[in-house]
């Protein structure tokens, strides 16, 4: 049996249109039959929740009905049912499924069980189920009945907040609304700053910091209800509290939460957080989910120099904990600082190097191994950066990749490439494809066939001179979309290449499907064959991609190939075309033009 605690909420005076329930109407509802009667008013302007089955305590009876904002000009109210006035009240609401078999005796029981777990609270408020209510509602949604019980208010401090009454507080209330977690009644992050402050006002010399939060917490409130997630928030606190070799530690928003804790070895630290999120690994409410975590830890040195800036750096590392099913525990470094500076520098300075023209493109060309001849190039980035240092793309690629700036990077390339195949058009020399990266991100974007088109067709270029290459990584989000997307392409005639083919998980499943003219063989299937370090193995496994490729139609390539050696044997291997230093680095266009055309 499912029981979710979801809510305690608030109606107004309200009318409630309804009709008299019999035993058919009460049977149909549990299994979400609403008769046309009521349920044709279902969303309807002005109504406040679902049709719903309601018992009226003075009426002594069920009845099935939708509750109306009162006084409403715009409201088209109900003429062919009975109606009543519902006075304001506040509501504890629970879900169960379907499946639960729902009587008086249920209801009951389960108000009973509300009242001995007294956690009706508010930020502000304290409620309880009353005793004598004058009403039960229930309401049918997703396969669950909501049931929602009448409270009332034990203390409101919240209306003096509303108005301003700052004569009505108190310093302790003060003092908690400023330092004190209203859910968890842990200290928040303004009661910790003062520790990374002036650390030795409390005689610490130095220490860790640690900046956690809790994996899919938006599931467990949403799955099993706010007051189980709020059990986990307490549950964490309370383990905090516990352990000797936290100096404090702080609820800071949602479900993240910091701790400062004592210096010690890396895997010491390892070790007790290990021990520490397992512990809280486990809910209450289902035995079978399991509770992971994301943890940054500042080692001493960083959380010293940092002083109270240092839970930038511990969300920095936090964020990286990105495995599914697992709990990640991650150090910061110099590095992870180093990184996301630069990465945020070169994202603001990106126009300015656009309009500064930084971007280079080189071209490494492709050949037909079997005839030794030019087949292509591909077309590779370079930053020649404040035109002074020329970036290789690892210092810039995968930081565009995080965010859409990847995209502009991409139209530069195809501009470029464009740009150099319309010249040489003009100059009369021969044209050949080259392949430039669609990354994935601009795979969702809107009209991206057009702005291709637009692109490519501004430069008068046959399409079929554009290769698109996409790495194999690119199939894994959406599998349709990307379909979708090749489709298109290949309808307006440009050429397709799967890069990277091995280094992802979905290869064998989309090939069949994938309308693909190159298959290009990873340089990691490349790197030891025809060399002494060859094994049986990697001969088999290139082998039989080189054959997949060909019973599919597709051309395949061959990526790295640095040695003779390694042209030959994938030569002897049926392998058609080769991009990889043997033949040529990534060169400059204009010495690719001198050089090959």
């Amino acid at each position: 049996m499912f029981i979710n605690k979801s809510n305690q909420l608030y109606k107004p005076d309200r009318i409630l249109y309804y009709i008299d329930a019999n035993e058919k109407t009460i049977s149909d509802f549990y299994k979400g039959i609403i008769i046309d009667d009521i349920n044709k008013y279902s969303n309807a302007y002005g109504t406040y929740d679902y049709p719903g089955l309601f018992y009226i305590k003075k009426l002594d009876k069920w009845a099935l009905g939708i509750e109306f904002r009162m006084h409403d000009k715009k409201i088209n109210y109900p003429t062919d049912l009975e109606k009543m006035i519902l006075e304001e009240n506040y509501y504890y609401s629970i879900e169960v499924d379907d499946e639960v078999e729902i009587d008086d005796s249920f209801i009951k029981d389960m108000a009973k069980k509300i009242k001995l777990d007294n956690d009706a609270h508010r930020v502000y408020t304290d409620l309880v189920i009353k005793d004598n209510y004058s009403m039960i509602s229930m309401f049918y949604s997703s396969n669950k009945v909501k049931i929602l019980y009448e409270m009332n208010v034990i203390s409101d401090r919240e209306i003096d907040i509303i108005n301003d009454r700052k004569e009505k507080m108190d310093r302790k209330l003060l003092y908690n609304m400023s330092f004190i977690d209203p859910i968890t009644k842990h200290y928040n992050w303004n009661h910790i700053l003062p520790f990374l402050e002036m650390p030795a006002d409390y005689g610490i010399k130095d220490y860790v910091f640690v900046h956690f939060d809790v994996k899919e917490f938006r599931i467990i409130n949403e799955v099993y209800g706010h007051i189980a997630a709020n059990k986990v928030l307490i549950n964490i606190v309370n383990k905090m509290k516990k352990e000797s070799y936290i100096y404090t530690s702080a609820r800071c928003h949602n479900d993240n939460f910091c701790m400062i804790i004592k210096d010690m070895p890396e895997e010491e630290i390892k070790e007790k957080l290990t021990k520490f999120f397992l512990d809280l690994s486990y809910l209450e409410e289902d035995p079978y989910y399991t509770i992971h975590y994301r943890c940054g830890v500042v080692p001493m040195q960083r959380s010293m120099l940092s002083g109270n800036r240092v839970a930038d750096a511990g969300k920095l590392a936090q964020k990286l904990g990105i495995n599914n099913n697992k709990t990640d525990i991650i150090f910061y470094t110099d590095k992870m600082h180093d990184d996301i500076v630069w990465s945020n520098y070169i994202k603001a300075y990106l126009e300015t190097a656009i309009s500064n023209d930084e971007f280079v493109v080189y071209l490494q060309p492709k050949f037909d191994i079997k005839q030794d001849k030019l087949e292509g190039a591909e077309a590779l980035i370079r930053w020649n950066y404040k035109k002074k240092e020329l970036l290789s793309p690892y210092r810039f690629i995968p930081f565009f990749e995080r965010d859409s700036s990847i995209g502009k990077v991409d139209e530069i390339v195809l501009h470029k490439v464009c740009s150099a195949l319309k010249k040489w058009k003009e100059m009369g020399k021969k044209l050949y494809p080259i392949s430039v990266n669609l990354s994935r991100k601009v795979l969702y974007e809107k009209n991206l066939i057009n702005h291709l088109n637009e692109i490519v067709d501004s430069y008068g270029i046959d399409h079929k001179y554009i290769d698109f290459e996409l790495t194999e990584s690119a199939t894994y989000d959406d599998s349709f979309q990307m379909m979708s997307i090749l489709n298109e392409i290949r309808e307006n005639g440009y050429k397709i290449s799967m890069d990277d083919f091995g280094t992802g998980y979905s290869s064998l499943s989309m090939l069949t499907s994938m309308p693909i003219d190159t298959l290009k063989v990873d340089k990691s299937f490349v790197d030891n064959i025809g060399t002494k370090l060859e094994k049986e193995k990697d001969i088999i496994v290139i082998k039989h991609i080189i054959s997949l490729a060909k019973e599919l139609n597709f051309t395949c390539l061959a990526e790295g190939a640095e040695e003779k050696s390694q042209v030959d044997k994938l030569r002897l291997l049926g392998c058609d075309v080769i991009q990889g230093y043997y033949y040529s680095k990534p060169i400059p266009i204009e010495e690719f033009e001198e050089k090959y055309l």
